[in-house]
């Protein structure tokens, strides 16, 4: 059988102000009709240079060496009109912000048209493509009146499913898709999976997918390639690539996403700096004091109809000191309307918010003392940094906001290094763009930090970073809450991180805690259903077998 995509001695080089920068080192890679390859690797592994480079989307920066066959025809050497027709028609990309890839202004029908307007070889008529577009909409498991809907009317999932049916809309062959569940909620990353492991299955595609969680690539994907510093360092069956990984990088993506239940994983996150076990319990004299309380807090929004919406429906949770707790659940669950109530930014319409026991104030200074105490770790450290401010002015933005006393200096150099930023002064006049996106969030961390806080509200403080360097994250936080005796607040759709760091998990479904008790209580022994479904979702080696 010829192979419907094989690179040969792939070389990929960026000329930059500086020199040539190689990206990627000799890739040999094949790929079958009907065939599913993997390609594993944290940020500049460069394993989307090799994705993008099969239909020569890389900038013009680049310059590419060998061979790229597509149905046996180099790549490197189309004419513009050879390639045009076969973008789309024969191979097209699953991008991997749905949300950045879609128009926000165009209906989600009129998109899914276009490729079929542009790159048919007869151009459809109104009806047509009309019909098209609803036969896709089914396809990807949506309805077709979803047409007529704008992006920002759809969830994550549903806009994913979107992107899903634009690279099915020529009918290609190959689909190329960069981490289409990156930032998605287990249910809906498992939807999307099914989804796409069954359009594989019915159409004889080919899929090359790209991915840092070597869990999703082993449930989905044959064969996994393991990229390196630009190099394919390892390359195998997926389940053997997971559960018994050669290679030591392999190894370390293979770590950075535990099993739920494995011991050896609880309070042990895959991190440069080993953390201490934990010492044995003891029978406390009395219980912690409770910190943050919300009691039967009821959150109201309404809708588009006027009917009313609880976002959050009388939920009573507590944070108590030196303790973690994951809140977990979809997206929509109401997790993040819970935070910014518990943070003051949402008034609740009813029940109330409690710090060391007292209501939380409303507004004026009580509130503005409060904030100093419950500090906020946003999602994305990129978004919650100003690019125009150095690292200093960022840490140093609290303290002076809240009249810290003082010495200013002081007070930065230590946020930054119990941040593990170290040294401080190294990073003091850094701008966000000249980091990493593990240092990024540390000095979102460190900013926090500066006000001494007793409890944090960590909103996916993981999501969006590198296998190795969510491990430090979650390495820090530990190190936070037993040298500083730190609480926090982590909001997460990973079950697998609550199994790593969390004391205790409350489980969020519809605005309401359904579940909530120790880690092994929830994760080991689930009560109600939707924890269950939770827990079923999660790719896992048994899934990859």
């Amino acid at each position: 059988m010829n192979p419907l995509l094989e690179l040969k001695n792939l070389n990929v080089t960026y000329r930059t102000a500086g020199g040539d920068v190689p990206a990627v080192k000799d890739v040999n890679l094949r790929l079958d009709p009907g065939d599913t390859l993997g390609i594993a690797g944290e940020s500049g592994s460069g394993k989307s240079t090799v994705a993008m480079s099969v239909l020569r989307l890389l900038p013009k920066s680049a310059r590419v060496e060998g061979e790229i066959l597509l149905d046996g025809e180099d790549v490197t050497t189309m004419r513009w009109g050879r390639l045009r027709a076969v973008r789309w028609a024969e191979a097209s990309v699953v991008f991997q912000g749905a949300m950045h890839s879609l128009n926000p202004v165009r209906r989600i029908g009129d998109q899914i048209a276009e490729p079929i307007r542009l790159h048919a070889a007869k151009p459809p008529s109104g009806s047509e493509a009309d019909a098209r577009v609803a036969e896709l909409l089914e396809q990807v498991d949506l309805s077709p009146a979803r047409a007529t809907a704008y992006p920002h009317e759809l969830s994550g999932g549903q806009k994913q499913r979107v992107m899903i049916a634009m690279a099915l809309a020529c009918r290609p062959r190959l689909i190329i898709a960069d981490e289409p569940t990156t930032a998605l909620d287990v249910v809906v990353q498992a939807q999307v999976l099914d989804l796409v492991t069954r359009l594989v299955a019915e159409r004889g595609l080919g899929l090359v997918m790209i991915s840092h969680d070597l869990s999703v690539l082993a449930a989905t994907c044959a064969r996994i390639a393991v990229m390196y510093r630009g190099e394919v360092v390892e390359e195998g069956p997926g389940a053997g690539i997971m559960s018994a990984p050669r290679h030591e990088h392999t190894r370390a993506l293979a770590a950075a996403f535990p099993t739920i239940g494995d011991r050896a994983s609880r309070y042990a996150p895959a991190t440069s700096t080993p953390i201490a076990p934990p010492e044995p319990a003891k029978e406390p004299a009395e219980e912690p004091e409770v910190l943050l309380a919300a009691h039967d807090v009821r959150v109201t929004f309404r809708d588009r109809a006027g009917s009313r919406v609880d976002a959050v429906a009388g939920v009573d949770l507590e944070v108590r000191r030196n303790e973690i707790v994951a809140l977990v659940g979809q997206s929509g669950s109401g997790k993040t309307t819970l935070a910014r109530t518990l943070l003051g930014l949402q008034a609740p319409t009813s029940g109330t918010v409690t710090y060391q026991g007292a209501p939380v104030p409303a507004s004026g200074g009580g509130l503005k003392a409060y904030r100093r105490q419950v500090q906020l770790v946003l999602q994305d450290p990129a978004a919650a940094l100003n690019p125009r401010h150095t690292v200093y002015e960022a840490v140093a933005e609290g303290p002076r906001i809240h009249r810290l006393p003082g010495d200013e200096r002081e007070i930065v150099t230590a946020a930054l290094e119990v941040a593990e930023l170290r040294p401080a002064e190294y990073f003091f006049a850094r701008l966000p763009h000249e980091l990493s996106g593990g240092q990024r969030q540390r000095v979102v961390i460190a900013g926090a930090l500066a006000l001494r806080p007793s409890v944090l509200v960590a909103d996916e403080p993981v999501a969006s970073l590198d296998a190795s360097v969510r491990g430090e994250i979650l390495g820090l936080l530990l190190r936070l809450r037993r040298s500083a005796g730190l609480s926090a607040l982590v909001i997460t759709h990973d079950l697998g991180l609550a199994w790593t760091i969390a004391d205790r998990v409350a489980v969020m479904y519809r605005g309401e805690l359904v579940e909530t008790g120790t880690v092994e209580e929830v994760l080991l022994r689930p009560g109600h259903d939707y924890t269950k479904s939770l827990l079923a979702a999660v790719p896992n080696l048994e899934a990859a077998r």
